[in-house]
C-alpha cells in the first residue's frame, strides 16, 4: 500500500485561499480526525463541504473540503483538497496536522506521477502539465492544454501502431526463416517506412518554433552603430529596457526582452553596433552580437534611411546577407529615421528586391507594420499548431526512433538480413515507448517529476 502524501498545492505566499491537499489509499481515514463535523468516509464521493478543523479541540479555520474517490480523481487514488484561508500560518498548521496523523511530505511532481503511474495520464501529457503550469502566453498555453488533452500522444501512439505492424511483418519472416518465405512484401514495408519518415520529419522540423515559443521566438535587432536598435527595441517593448545615447558603441551586450504579440510570445534582442572596434569590451559585445544572430528564428537589419549615399547602405546589406547563414531565418531589413526627412528618397522607393520597411522608432511611425510582419510569420510557421513539439527529451527520442528509421530503409535497399532489420525496429519501438513512457525507468521518472513544483 502507498503511503499517504500532503502538500501545499498553491504558491507560496499570503493570498485569499490556499489548497492543501492528501493523496493516498488511506487518505479518508487519516484526515478525518481534523474534522469533527463530518466523516470524509460517508461522505459522498466528489463532493464538497463546508466545515472546520481542529488541532484537538482547537478551531484552526473554517474551510472547504472536497473528497474525490478512487479512482476519479487527479491521481486515480483516494484525495482530499481542503480550501483554507491563506494565512501562511494557516496553510503551515493543516500540513503539520496532515502528517501528524501519518501522511508524508510529497515529493516534487509526486501527485503527477502517482497519476501517471495509475494510468490516469501517459508520459507526454504528465509532461504537459508542467508546461502549463509554466505557460505566459495564449499559444504556450494552446500547446500545453492540446498536449495535455493527448493530441500528442495520439500522433505517438499512430506512429507505434505503425511500427508496430512493420515490426510484425518481419517478425513472422523469422518465424518461418528455414522455409524462406518472404511474408513482408517490401514495397508495403517502404510505403510503411516512408509514412513513419513523413510524419516523424514533420514533428522533428516543428521543434525549433516550439520550443522557442518556452522562452519566446527570438528576434535579433541588428545593423551598424547608432542606426536606432534601442530605439526600436524600447518602442517594441513599450517602455525603455535599453539605453540609448547618440555616442555610437552605447551597447556592449545583448539586451534582451519578451512582448506577447496575437498571444505569441516574441523575445526581441538588442545587439551591439557591427563594425571594427578596438576597444575590447565592445569588440566582446560584437562577438555576441553574432551569436545571437546563429540563435534568432527573425533577423531585424537595420539601415539609417536618412544617409545619402544610397548605394553604401545597399551594399551593407548585401554584405550582411551573403556573410550570414540565413537558413531558416526569416530577414526583415528595417530603414529608420524617416523623420529626419522630408520625403523619401525615390532609390528607396524603388528598393524592389528587398523585404524593407521604413520607420521612425523614435516618432513611433509604421511600427505596427513590424507587428503585422511578425504576426505573418506566425501564420506561415503554424505556430498554433497543436502538434509542435516543444520538449527536448521528446525530441531526443524521436531524433533516435529516426536514425532508426534510415537504417531498415538502407537495410531493405541492401536486401540485408531479417533478423537485423527486425532489430531496428525493436530499437524504434524502444525509442517511442521511452517517449510515452510505456518503457520506463524510476531514474527517467525520477528526473521528469523531479522538475516539478511541490504540490503538483
Amino acid at each position: 500500500m502507498k503511503d499517504t502524501i500532503c502538500a501545499i498545492s498553491t504558491p507560496a505566499g499570503i493570498g485569499a485561499i490556499a489548497v492543501v491537499r492528501a493523496s493516498g489509499d488511506e487518505a479518508f481515514e487519516k484526515l478525518t480526525p481534523l474534522f469533527p463535523n463530518i466523516n470524509l468516509n460517508s461522505l459522498p464521493p466528489q463532493s464538497a463541504k463546508f466545515t472546520q478543523i481542529f488541532d484537538n479541540d482547537q478551531v484552526i479555520d473554517q474551510v472547504v473540503v472536497l473528497k474525490f474517490a478512487a479512482p476519479h480523481s487527479y491521481t486515480g487514488e483516494n484525495m482530499v483538497e481542503i480550501s483554507c484561508h491563506g494565512s501562511l500560518y494557516i496553510q503551515k498548521k493543516i500540513l503539520e496536522l496532515m502528517i501528524e496523523q501519518g501522511c508524508r511530505m510529497a515529493q516534487p511532481g509526486e501527485f503527477t506521477q502517482r497519476a501517471f503511474l495509475n494510468g490516469k495520464l501517459d508520459l507526454p501529457q504528465a509532461e504537459a502539465v508542467a508546461d502549463l503550469i509554466d505557460s505566459q502566453s495564449e499559444s504556450t498555453h494552446k500547446l500545453a492544454i492540446n498536449q495535455l488533452k493527448g493530441s500528442f500522444s495520439k500522433k505517438l501512439n499512430s506512429l507505434r501502431e505503425q511500427l508496430v505492424q512493420l515490426g510484425s511483418l518481419l517478425e513472422l519472416e523469422l518465424d518461418f526463416s528455414e522455409e524462406e518465405v518472404e511474408f513482408a512484401n517490401r514495397e508495403e514495408l517502404n510505403r510503411l517506412l516512408d509514412e513513419l519518415g513523413t510524419e516523424t520529419d514533420r514533428l522533428l522540423h516543428s521543434f525549433k518554433v516550439g520550443n522557442a515559443l518556452k522562452t519566446g521566438i527570438p528576434v535579433a535587432i541588428v545593423g551598424q552603430p547608432n542606426v536606432g536598435k534601442s530605439t526600436l527595441l524600447n518602442t517594441l517593448l513599450q517602455h525603455d529596457r535599453a539605453i540609448v545615447s547618440p555616442i555610437p558603441g552605447t551597447t556592449r551586450d545583448t539586451v534582451e526582452d519578451t512582448f506577447v504579440i496575437n498571444g505569441t510570445p516574441f523575445r526581441f534582442i538588442d545587439t551591439a553596433g557591427i563594425r571594427q572596434a578596438d576597444d575590447s569590451l565592445e569588440s566582446i559585445g560584437i562577438e555576441r552580437t553574432f551569436q545571437a544572430i546563429d540563435q534568432a528564428s527573425i533577423i531585424f537589419y537595420m539601415v539609417d534611411a536618412s544617409r545619402a549615399d544610397f548605394a553604401s547602405v545597399k551594399a551593407e546589406v548585401e554584405e550582411f546577407k551573403v556573410s550570414t547563414d540565413l537558413t531558416d531565418k526569416q530577414l526583415l531589413i528595417i530603414a529608420n529615421k524617416i523623420d529626419e526627412l522630408k520625403t523619401l528618397p525615390e532609390h528607396y522607393k524603388d528598393w524592389h528586391d528587398m523585404d524593407i520597411i521604413f520607420i521612425s522608432a523614435k516618432r513611433q511611425v509604421n511600427i505596427g507594420d513590424i507587428e503585422n510582419r511578425l504576426v505573418e510569420y506566425i501564420q506561415q510557421h503554424h505556430i498554433q499548431d497543436v502538434s509542435l513539439l516543444t520538449n527536448e527529451r521528446h525530441y531526443a527520442l524521436l531524433s533516435d526512433m529516426r536514425t532508426a528509421i534510415g537504417r531498415i530503409r538502407q537495410g531493405l535497399a541492401d536486401e540485408i538480413p531479417t533478423d537485423l532489420l527486425a532489430e531496428d525496429v525493436r530499437i524504434a519501438l524502444y525509442d517511442i515507448g521511452s517517449l510515452t513512457g510505456t518503457i520506463s525507468t524510476d531514474e527517467l521518472l525520477d528526473n521528469i517529476f523531479g522538475k516539478f513544483c511541490i504540490g503538483k
